[in-house]
């Protein structure tokens, strides 16, 4: 049987990455951008990666050139929030997004290279945000951006794999609702009859 030929330099090359046990991890893509580099893109699937090459060589043909080697994460956040989010959710949660990664997570974050990102990185992170005393559930809005931001960098092939799935955010611990009892709450509405509220107080009791 003939042997399929590799894609050449023109449609850019997809092979397999694999381990020490030679079991196929994932797939990376080389291209040559119009400066005459050799750039790689990577995907967790073949078609992953051969998506995340024809997207890179479309952007290269319009000039768009990303290194994925060598991209810092404060890089990537910014292409992230203007390229995949700004216009994609509400202006509310694009700004609160935006503060979140200029306030916490490139002070911190933002010079590690993207490719180089791990779970460690991340899970230190938020302990060092909640010892410097932010609050679990800020801390659990930081892993969402994050985890949203690194699944786009999946789906643009320049990460291998989303380092925020082994990472688990801190837990928010739920406050135990006591409800009034019948006779607590005919107590409270016997002392706010005549109040101006009375009305909301008697639709809050019966409507729980």
């Amino acid at each position: 049987m003939a042997r399929k030929k590799a894609k050449g330099n023109g449609t850019g090359t997809v092979y397999p990455r694999r381990n020490k046990e030679g079991k196929i991890i994932g797939y990376r893509a080389a291209y040559y951008g119009p400066d005459g580099k050799r750039r790689y893109v990577s995907g967790k699937r073949k078609g992953d990666a051969e998506r995340a090459l024809r997207k890179a060589m479309s952007d290269a043909d319009r000039g768009i050139v990303i290194d994925a080697t060598s991209q810092k994460l404060c890089e990537y956040l910014d292409r992230w929030l203007n390229d995949s989010v700004r216009g994609s959710v509400k202006p509310v949660t694009h700004a609160s997004y935006s503060q979140l990664v200029r306030t916490h997570i490139k002070p911190a974050l933002g010079n590690v290279k993207l490719s180089n990102l791990s779970p460690a990185h991340l899970q230190g992170f938020y302990r060092s945000k909640l010892d410097e005393g932010l609050s679990p559930r800020t801390v659990q809005y930081l892993h969402v951006v994050l985890h949203r931001a690194l699944k786009q960098a999946l789906r643009w092939g320049l990460v291998p794999h989303n380092a925020a799935e082994a990472v688990d955010p801190p837990k928010v611990s739920k406050k135990e609702i006591r409800p009034l009892s019948p006779d607590h709450a005919r107590a409270f509405l016997e002392a706010s009859r005549g109040d101006r509220l009375e009305a909301l107080y008697v639709l809050a009791i019966h409507t729980g």
